[in-house]
């Protein structure tokens, strides 16, 4: 987190005007997919290294895209298209005079084209986490699905998926399908299909063939085994979320076709509004008028780019700066932390340093082995200079020059640049930096570095990182750690473990654990730093009871570090260790465990933390995400944790959820590895770190309660005879942390009464229910005859005798602050037998096994309680708070 005064942020704003002058190509490059005079640039689709080369799969991708572009330009009124495209080849595939990467990678791609490790194919999906209206991360395609054309018997077209799945990542829309609630009883206790629109058509089915319709019903439930299948032939336009597949579905559902009682993902994550209500007031829709006349835009254009040789490079700040609070030993041991253990074997490296002028300390040279990495750790700067001043730019220029000793250019390379100084001209330099074709992480330390110097990231499409002045945080290991080469192949990629910093007292110790899974174990080292005199004493103990000592250990008496790799494969269970502080002084001891996969066909469980924007404004809160998954498939049921470490303040540990508490849905529930055997057997740890992001405007010393309880959003209803049991998950007492006071229960007979006006349905009786800790699950049973009574006023052509009752509720804090009122649930009452449902007489469609089904990989969320970290902050002149994810 950096740490940004009044004059930052003048000097942010000069930046930003800079840019807009900048040539729009240049403005492209690293950037996100752009919106420009109806087209989208930009769009990235990454093929991952894992799959085979088949000449079939690029062809079929562009066949792909291009239809999609027409089909949504439709669909969307003349609105939008796709203009350019770049594919992204694997460097494993043969070289095509494929163009150079610049500064695109798989880890930026929009569109993903992989396996999935251990099954064949995979349903297309789009990972959409953050809500409704809110752009998701990216859109997953298996080869098979690319390369099968008998699938699109029951997808539809290849294109049309393709748009399916861009609503869901770009517009944050939802399925209007529900697999696992396929009919439901309306406000006129008729028997409907959960879909949109109701003018399609079908016939049911039972086990045995087509049935009459009141074989599928027995009372008020639906008998099993039956389906409702649609008609091929339809005149249907809507639409596109419930089943593109239908030749004649050539539009998203709007105000007039939508199915607001429909028990389904879009009307519960997005408050009942149509896929194209949401669509139409996206930013795109906000910034663009549909096109004049009758013409098509023109095909869109595909560049395809490979990466070839990776070339890296360290600028590193020695500047007098660093000598202050450790930087710079932290920094050395980072470093060789990254040449050691992290960076890829075949990866060319070279090493700057800079202060007021920057320095070649060591060309490219490629890692083929353990010597090669120790001889670069030979040329990290030694010691820091006595000038203060700091050049962000003459340090960048020659770190160019190193990696352009490669291929005659930066094109593709990384720069990793790690400081804590300022930079006033760095604007200078701003036209070279995005011009190179290199992307630019960057490691701020100490609230001192340059409030800008985020900006570099952000233009190349880099990570960023803050590293608070905390002896005891390994937080600049971890940022390290972080940096892979970004190709995707997770098998050559190296996991953290464990992370942990501590201060021993004098002849005191740290004990601790780390378990290491089957699905790692090569390459497995412990890594353990010091911050004065000779290193502690060191006993690990591997799960046979095999002991390891500090002669074991490589030491670097200079750097402070003791390294131990374990032969072979680590056992996997639970490793213990002790370090001893055997001096008469405080230590600061660490300890960082990497290890890489163990087994090539099976990837190991990995974790990627990211929030959801850089910067917020207080009273905003900060979410943060942590994707826990084995391939694509996600793990259920972990324990995580997220570490904000502010600026000048104490840690705070926050859990994250995956039970709804406040929680972001996804599209579909995907089918998930849960915890297999292996796992439920030795456990498993990772630790990643998020990067850096900002609060802006937090006010200094007390402030009163702005953080009402997060909105409900897993509301569910299931009726027993006569009685209705709620069940969702508890919010907090500001957002999703602490407990909240009371919740409000009201239930109508009709939908739009309680949609609309929410204060004046009825009101259940909850004077027993107090709320629990939150992410803990509620559950509530009342009798809803005693209230069914009361007087409402019913929808027009809604009959009295109606049985059906819609549910919402709202939490209140200590302070009467509210949540907004949660999704809406529904439930069908007892209904005597000589009053059954009948069947609505428009012909209606369940999803059967021909259809597109999207499903997404559950991932743990939470919204990051910032009420827990800004009471804390004291320092009057800041408008601003920081922190660092681990």
């Amino acid at each position: 987190m950096t740490y940004r005064d009044n004059a930052g942020t003048v000097c942010s704003l000069k930046i930003v005007t800079l840019l807009v002058a900048l040539s729009p190509e240049l403005l492209f490059m690293g950037a996100e997919v752009q919106l420009q005079d109806n087209g989208y640039d930009g769009l990235l689709v990454a093929i991952n290294p894992q799959v085979s080369e088949d000449h079939n799969l690029i062809p079929n991708i562009k066949e792909m895209i291009t239809e999609a572009s027409f089909y949504l330009f439709n669909a969307t009124k003349r609105r939008v298209f796709f203009r350019s495209i770049k594919i992204l080849i694997p460097a494993t595939w043969k070289a095509n005079n494929y163009s150079q990467v610049k500064q695109e990678s798989y880890e930026k791609a929009n569109v993903l084209v992989t396996d999935w490790y251990g099954t064949h194919g995979g349903d297309p999906h789009a990972l959409q986490y953050r809500g409704c209206g809110k752009e998701g991360k990216y859109i997953y395609f298996s080869p098979d699905f690319l390369l099968n054309d008998d699938l699109t018997a029951g997808y539809g077209s290849r294109g049309r998926v393709f748009v399916h799945e861009w609503a869901h990542l770009r517009w944050g829309v939802f399925d209007e399908y529900n697999n696992e609630k396929p009919f439901y009883i309306n406000g006129q206790n008729q028997i409907k299909v959960t879909r949109c629109s109701s003018d399609i058509t079908g016939m049911f089915v039972c086990e045995k063939g087509p049935c009459p319709q009141e074989n599928c019903i027995i009372s008020k439930l639906f008998q099993e085994g039956c389906m409702f299948i649609y008609n091929r032939t339809q005149n249907a336009t809507a639409s596109i979320m419930f089943m593109q597949s239908l030749s004649s579905v050539v539009e998203f559902c709007n105000a007039s076709t939508h199915n607001r009682e429909a028990p389904n993902l879009q009307n519960q994550m997005c408050s009942l509004r149509s896929t194209w209500d949401v669509i139409s007031d996206s930013t795109d829709f906000n910034h663009s008028f549909p096109m004049k006349g009758t013409e098509l835009p023109p095909p869109p254009t595909f560049s395809l780019v490979q990466a070839g040789d990776k070339a890296v490079c360290l600028v590193l700040d020695v500047s007098s700066k660093m000598a202050e609070a450790d930087r710079f030993l932290r920094l050395q041991q980072a470093a060789e932390f990254y040449l050691m253990q992290v960076v890829e074997i075949h990866t060319f490296v070279g090493i700057v340093s800079f202060n007021s002028k920057g320095e070649i300390r060591a060309p490219l040279h490629q890692i083929n082995n353990a010597d090669d990495r120790k001889l670069l750790v030979s040329y990290l700067p030694a010691t820091v200079s006595a000038e203060a001043e700091t050049s962000f730019c003459s340090g960048l220029k020659r770190g160019f020059e190193v990696a352009e000793k490669l291929n005659g250019k930066a094109d593709g390379s990384v720069m990793i640049l790690v400081t804590s100084g300022k930079d006033e001209h760095i604007s200078n330099c701003l036209l070279t930096v995005l011009s190179s074709g290199s992307t630019i992480h960057t490691i701020a330390l100490g609230s001192s570095a340059d409030e800008n110097l985020e900006e570099l990231s952000r233009l190349t499409g880099g990570l960023k990182f803050f590293v608070p002045d905390k002896s005891n945080s390994n937080s600049m290991i971890d940022a390290f750690g972080r940096i892979s080469s970004g190709n995707g192949d997770i098998l050559q990629q190296r996991f953290q473990l464990e992370s942990v910093g501590e201060n021993v007292e004098p002849h005191q110790h740290l004990e601790n654990a780390v378990t290491v899974d089957n699905g790692v174990g090569s390459d497995t080292t412990f890594l353990v730093t010091w911050q004065t005199r000779g290193p502690p004493e060191i006993v690990l103990f591997n799960p046979n009871g095999r002991k390891y000592h500090t002669h074991n250990f490589i030491i670097n008496e200079a750097l402070r570090t003791a390294r131990l790799c374990i032969p072979g494969t680590a056992k996997p269970g639970l490793w213990t260790y002790t370090l001893n502080n055997t001096h008469h002084s405080l230590q600061v001891f660490k300890v960082t465990v990497t290890s890489r996969a163990s087994r090539p066909a099976q990837p190991p469980a990995t974790v990627e933390a990211f929030v959801e924007t850089d910067s917020t404004s207080f009273p905003h809160p900060m979410m943060v995400y942590a994707n826990v998954r084995k391939g694509l498939y996600p793990i259920l049921n972990a324990t995580v944790t997220a570490t904000v470490e502010p600026e000048d303040e104490d840690p705070v540990t926050l859990k994250l959820f995956d039970d709804g508490a406040g929680n972001i849905q996804m599209n579909a529930r995907r089918r998930s590895t849960g915890r297999s055997e292996e796992l439920r057997k030795w456990g498993f740890s990772r630790v990643s770190s998020g990067g850096s992001f900002s609060v802006l405007g937090v006010p200094a010393g007390p402030h009163p309660d702005v953080f009402p309880p997060c909105k409900i959003i897993d509301l569910e209803a299931v009726a027993v005879e006569e009685e209705v049991t709620l069940s969702w998950t508890a919010p907090g007492e500001d957002f999703d942390h602490g407990q909240a006071n009371s919740y409000e229960i009201r239930m109508s007979k009709t939908l739009q009464n309680i949609q609309d006006d929410f204060n004046n349905a009825i009101l259940v009786n909850t004077s027993k229910l107090s709320p629990q800790q939150a992410g803990t699950k509620e559950i509530f049973t009342f009798l809803p005859k005693l209230f069914i009574n009361e007087p409402e006023h019913p929808l027009d052509g809604e009959t009295q005798g109606s049985h059906r009752v819609y549910v919402a509720i709202r939490t209140t804090d200590k302070n009467s602050l509210e949540s907004a009122v949660s999704n809406i649930a529904q439930v069908s009452l007892f209904v005597p037998h000589n009053s059954a449902p009948v069947l609505a007489r428009d012909r209606l469609i369940l999803k059967g096994t021909l259809t597109a089904m999207v499903f997404i990989g559950i991932i743990c969320v939470t919204i990051v309680v910032t009420h827990c970290i800004l009471n804390k902050k004291k320092k009057a002149d800041r408008n601003e708070n920081g922190a660092k994810l681990l």
